[in-house]
């Protein structure tokens, strides 16, 4: 039975999604506040999840490619502003060190809330020839954005990230450049954190303040809203021509570079959390779990228990990531502990267990139990890790289809965001001034015109003239 008062740690859901969501990045040891507002401190346990991601997207980075480099922290104000619509656009989210020691600087330094400034200026110094090229860089790095509305993962000062940059003879190039990226972050999104993701791009409003254009993943929350898992960017010309990043080409004539740039932070464990989370807290997809399997020994206290969970520790170790709680608690802690943080698989044994070469696996996902003869342990568990992780995405992907509305008309398009969030389908003209009336009038954003449109009708939602493009809009995180 459940300990009294253990899950009422933790909102509803429906009741309060904020407040759920802060509870459990909180109460399953993700983070902590520390004493700077919108800073969070990432715990073991959170880091953990980070670290099973990092080193999944490297490994993806490096196969098609790139390198790892580092840059510095601090961009001189003179260099930040050599792009004009680069600076505008991240100004309001600028952090400035003005004094080093006691002494005030002679020029301005910013903490890098991104990185194509720094970027530029070294390729201008080491491309000179087509043979130069590409250039197929990557950091992981932090950087530091002042928003004014924080929460844990999802919008904070500081955050943990990678980003790309690259550079390419020719326009054709960068673009295959900025698709592949995007479809890695796809890969991961979806194959190891189990999110599904609608690939599109960006409107020109929404798009990365220097870019030419953004192609994005966006996903969908438990609540209906939207997320902007990653993004990828391609740069064209822009800051080549800025920075005088040139080389000789194959005719021996000079030309600017074409640029890109592409970035995944740690705000997709917010996502993972806010699509797969339940009201017992955190539910992980298998494959980024620290912790797969969690062993909990039932009266450790009789002969040849404890003793028996360790044995067993050992065998799923050969084929999970696996840890045993053999703490003091009592079992129904032990139990919602694991679900608090979100374990994969519950493996229960005990003297009655023991005595029938048996053990118990309880699913996070589903809650479904399952006997198991302990000869089948590794297969099993082996075999419910997969299917853990297949029915996580299907679940997902049932969700962002059930929460998705197709519309024709602006008064459709009002009513399917009366009562609840969802995603909607509709058509659109191309103009800034019905994109900004949508968002002014319903709360939704734009969040990208995909890959494969669709031919709802021929007039725009919001308009009726003639309409150019099909848009994902959205009420967004």
């Amino acid at each position: 039975m459940m300990p009294k008062g253990f899950v009422e740690k933790i909102t509803d859901m429906d009741v309060d999604f904020a407040k759920w969501y802060t509870d459990v990045v909180t109460k399953a040891e993700l983070v902590d506040y520390s004493s700077v507002r919108g800073s969070m401190i990432i715990r073991p346990y959170g880091y953990k999840i980070w670290e099973h991601i990092k080193d999944q997207l490297d490994r993806k980075i490096k196969e098609t490619g790139h390198e790892n480099v580092y840059m510095p922290l601090f961009i001189p104000e003179s260099l930040l502003q050599v792009e004009k619509d680069h600076i505008e656009g991240f100004a309001p989210e600028v952090a400035w060190v003005t004094h080093g020691g006691e002494e005030k600087l002679q020029e301005r330094l910013c903490v890098r809330p991104t990185s194509e400034v720094l970027f530029a200026e070294h390729y201008r110094n080491i491309i000179h020839s087509y043979r130069d090229l590409p250039k197929l860089y990557n950091q992981w790095a932090n950087v530091v954005r002042w928003e004014k509305t924080t929460r844990p993962f999802l919008r904070t000062l500081e955050f943990l990230w990678q980003e790309g940059h690259t550079c390419h003879e020719t326009e054709q190039e960068a673009i295959e450049e900025t698709e592949k990226m995007l479809n890695v972050y796809a890969t991961i999104c979806e194959e190891l954190l189990a999110i599904p993701v609608i690939r599109g791009r960006k409107t020109e409003k929404e798009k990365f303040a220097g870019a030419t254009f953004t192609y994005t993943i966006e996903s969908l929350m438990h609540d209906g809203k939207a997320l902007q898992a990653a993004t990828s960017h391609f740069l064209g010309d822009r800051f080549a021509e800025a920075f005088s990043i040139t080389f000789l080409n194959r005719e021996g004539r000079e030309q600017h570079v074409q640029q890109t740039s592409w970035g995944f932070t740690t705000r997709i464990i917010g996502a993972m959390i806010m699509v797969h989370g339940d009201n017992r807290g955190l539910v992980l997809p298998p494959n980024v779990a620290p912790t797969q399997v969690m062993i909990v020994p039932i009266a450790q206290h009789k002969e040849g228990v404890l003793d028996h969970a360790y044995g067993l520790k050992e065998r799923v170790k050969t084929v999970a990531r696996v840890d045993i709680d053999a703490s003091d608690k009592q079992p129904g802690w032990k139990f919602n502990e694991s679900e608090m943080k979100g374990i994969p698989i519950r493996l229960e044994v005990g003297p009655k267990d023991m005595e029938q070469d048996q053990v118990i696996l309880v699913r996070r996902d589903t809650g479904e139990k399952v006997l198991v003869a302990i000869s089948e342990v590794e297969q099993k568990i082996t075999e419910l890790l997969v299917e853990i992780q297949k029915n996580m995405y299907k679940k997902a992907y049932t969700r962002l289809r059930e929460k998705t509305s197709i519309v024709q008309t602006f008064e459709e398009f009002q009513s399917a965001l009366q009562n609840e969030n969802r995603i909607i389908k509709a058509m659109w003209c191309g103009n800034r001034e019905c994109e900004d009336y949508i968002k002014e009038e319903t709360g939704a954003t734009s969040r990208c015109i995909p890959f494969e449109e669709e031919d709802i009708s021929s007039t725009c939602v919001c308009c009726k003239k003639n309409a150019k493009h099909m848009v994902y809009w959205a009420k967004a995180y």
